[in-house]
Formats: structure tokens, C-alpha cells, sequence
């Protein structure tokens, strides 16, 4: 018999609220990232994912994901319209909180999760197309994804992989999903040849210090629970964020300057990292993860401006990457007594931990890739990707919403 927890569903809520603030946060994490003549509808793209997203997870995108398993690969319609998601708790995810509550909190992951991959394709992607994009990938990316490897039933949840938070489920699948995109849809005009500078690092600041504060609800809320768990997962989150800016710093200062930007970025770099481990882990543990989830993406981005690819705003780099380090490091760190319903990782003496989780990345990472890439080259074909060259000169605040961000 399960009875609904007051002090649980109270965090809960209060998370599910830091969560869905971390979209907007993304907003300006981005916006300040491009061009002046673009920072409307680099906002936008985020924003509108809010409320795209939101009525494809009431419809469908809950049922896909946490419905009854269908052989371990998708969730059924049992939830189909939130039919059956009420007031009682469901025991099986959250039995101290009501269904809707615990619903309503997977719903702001799934929102967060495609506004990730817009980073990889600003200043040039036709807007309609993006909507229809978001909702197809939502469906039939993200729902397999996240069934797999937290719906009751699913691929990887019966073999035991650790995602605390969504490092597999959110950060890998939209960094190699963004980096995919970036290849079918092609550089910004003039990318290489002409300066592509940020326009106003203030509002990354200000996104960057939004998602780290937003965080305590992405892995602090995630335990589901107002306890021991939520606390070390927040002081977890907390140090490796410090850590990887810190280590960030440092990297950048050793190279040139201490850039702002790169520090604010080594930062949500160590959000990422921590997130699959958070519940998992010793705060000492979490310092590790965050420096070198810190040199992962920093080189991961010099990779990629060597091999000349616009991937914009290093989502592949930041996310992909930092998420794939942060999985495999749960495998290495994660302990039982921490938490004593997850498991040990290598360094505990369990080394099919770390297998586990190795098997679960390599697969999202291929099932993700090959489906946005079929995903993209179908709204190509049917919709265009892609802007006129004359609507990415003129700007695309302009050119599709009609707006400019400054007069």
C-alpha cells in the first residue's frame, strides 16, 4: 500500500518548476551566443519547445515512454491523453508522490531535451520545419530512448544501467542528435570566412547561472523523494559544475585569456557530466567528473572548429560528450553506499557496471544518429531545412518572425 508523502511531493514540484525554468534559461544560454540579427529567434527556438512539447507529452509522449513495456522497446498507450495519470501514486516510478506530479516532472525533461539540439543549427534553420522536427523527434527519439533506459521493462533499465538524472536520456541523445543535424544541414553562410562573433555574452551569463541553479531540480528532484539522496545529488551537481569551470579557466587562461564565455560553459559542461552520476556518487568523486568532463569538451570543441563543421553552439562538444564521459564515469564511481538501490561501479569491484553503461551509450549514440538523420533528410526533401540564403543574411528575427530584438 502506498501513501502520498507531503514533504515529497512538495520538492517534487518545487523541481519540477527549477526544471522547466532551465528552457528559458537555455534561451539566453544560446541567444547571447549569436548574432544580434538572430537572437530573437534563437530565444524562440527554446521557448516554443515549451509549449510544443508539452501538449506531445499529455497526448502521447508519457504513454511512449512509461506506458507498460512492449518487449523493452517502447512504452504502450495505456496513458494515452494522461488517461489513467491522476491523483493516486503510481508504485512503480514515485510511490510516495501523485502520478500527475511525477508525470508533470518527466515532462520537463522532455521539453529541455530537443531545445538542446537547437544549439547546433541557429541563424539558419526554417522555423516551421523546426516545429515539425521537434515533434517527430520527441516521438520517435526521445521516447524509445528515455522507455529504454528508465520505463519499467525496458532494453537497458533490465540490464541495470545508472542514469540518475538523464545523462544518456537527455545529454547524449541531443548532443549526437545536434551534431547530426549540423552535418545534413550544412554551415552558416560565410562560416570560416567571416567573423561570427556573440552578441551579448551578458545573457549567456545569465542563462549559464539560471541552468546551474535550475540543476539542483534536474538531479536533486530526480531522486524523487525529499531525502539523503536528493541532498548528496544536489551537492554532487553542485561541485562538479565548480570543478569544470574551474578546470575550464584554467584550460582557456593556459591557451589565452580566462574567457567568460568558456568559463560559464565549463560549468554547464560539469552540470552535464554529473547528471547520470549525481545520486551515485561522492562529492570528491563528482570533482573528478566535472575536470574531466572539462577537457573532454573543451578539445572536443577544438576537434570540431579543425575539421571546420558548424555545429554552432558546440551542443555535440558540451552535451554530447560530456554526457557520454558522464555515463561512463558512473560506471567507474558509483557506489552502494551512497545509494544503496543503485550499484557499485568498476572502482567499487563491479566491472560489468561499467560494461553496462559503456553497451547503453553506443547503442543511444547510434540509434539517435541514424534516426535524426533520417528524421532531417526527410523535412528536407518534404519541408527544406533550411532558410533562403537572402532570409539568413537579412537575419532571421527578420525574415521569419518579423521582429527585431533592438530597434
Amino acid at each position: 500500500m502506498t501513501a502520498i508523502n507531503s514533504g515529497d511531493t512538495a520538492w517534487v514540484l518545487i523541481a519540477t518548476a527549477l526544471v522547466l525554468m532551465m528552457t528559458p534559461a537555455l534561451a539566453f544560454f544560446y541567444g547571447g551566443m549569436v548574432r544580434k540579427k538572430n537572437i530573437l529567434s534563437t530565444l524562440n527556438l527554446s521557448f516554443i519547445v515549451m509549449a510544443v512539447i508539452s501538449l506531445q507529452w499529455v497526448v502521447i509522449g508519457y504513454s511512449l515512454v512509461f506506458g507498460p513495456s512492449i518487449g523493452g522497446l517502447i512504452g504502450n498507450l495505456n496513458y494515452l491523453g494522461f488517461t489513467g495519470v491522476g491523483v493516486a501514486p503510481n508504485a512503480t516510478y514515485a510511490p510516495t508522490i501523485p502520478h500527475v506530479a511525477y508525470a508533470a516532472y518527466q515532462m520537463t525533461f522532455a521539453i529541455i531535451t530537443p531545445a538542446l539540439i537547437s544549439g547546433a543549427f541557429v541563424e539558419r534553420v526554417r522555423f516551421k520545419t523546426f516545429l515539425v522536427f521537434i515533434v517527430l523527434w520527441a516521438t520517435f527519439v526521445y521516447g524509445p530512448v528515455a522507455h529504454w533506459v528508465w520505463g519499467e521493462g525496458g532494453l537497458f533499465h533490465s540490464l541495470g544501467v545508472l542514469d540518475f538524472a538523464g545523462g544518456t536520456v537527455v545529454h547524449v541523445t541531443a548532443g549526437f542528435s545536434a551534431l547530426m543535424f549540423a552535418k545534413v544541414i550544412g554551415p552558416r553562410r560565410g562560416f570560416g570566412k567571416v567573423t561570427m562573433e556573440p552578441s551579448n555574452i551578458p545573457f549567456t551569463v545569465l542563462g549559464a547561472g539560471l541552468l546551474w541553479m535550475g540543476w539542483f531540480g534536474f538531479n536533486g528532484g530526480s531522486a524523487l523523494a525529499a531525502n539523503g539522496i536528493a541532498a548528496n545529488a544536489i551537492v554532487t551537481t553542485n561541485t562538479a559544475a565548480a570543478a569544470s569551470g574551474l578546470m575550464w579557466m584554467f584550460l582557456s587562461w593556459r591557451d589565452s585569456k580566462p574567457s567568460v564565455l568558456g568559463i560559464v560553459t565549463g560549468a554547464v559542461v560539469g552540470l552535464v557530466a554529473i547528471t547520470p552520476a549525481a545520486g551515485y556518487v561522492t562529492p570528491m568523486a563528482a570533482i573528478l567528473i566535472g575536470m574531466v568532463a572539462a577537457s573532454i569538451s573543451y578539445y572536443a570543441i577544438k576537434f570540431r572548429q579543425a575539421r571546420q563543421l558548424d555545429e554552432s553552439l558546440d551542443v555535440w562538444a558540451c552535451h554530447g560528450m560530456g554526457g557520454l564521459w558522464g555515463c561512463l564515469a558512473t560506471g567507474l564511481f558509483a557506489s552502494k553506499a551512497v545509494n544503496p538501490a543503485g550499484a557499485d561501479g568498476l572502482l567499487y569491484g563491479n566491472p560489468s557496471q561499467f560494461l553496462v553503461q559503456a553497451l547503453t551509450v553506443v547503442i543511444v549514440i547510434a540509434f539517435a544518429m541514424t534516426m535524426t538523420f533520417i528524421i532531417t533528410k526527410a523535412l528536407h526533401k518534404v519541408m527544406g531545412l533550411r532558410v533562403s540564403p537572402n532570409a539568413e543574411e537579412v537575419g532571421l528575427d527578420i525574415s521569419e518572425h518579423g521582429e527585431r530584438a533592438y530597434s
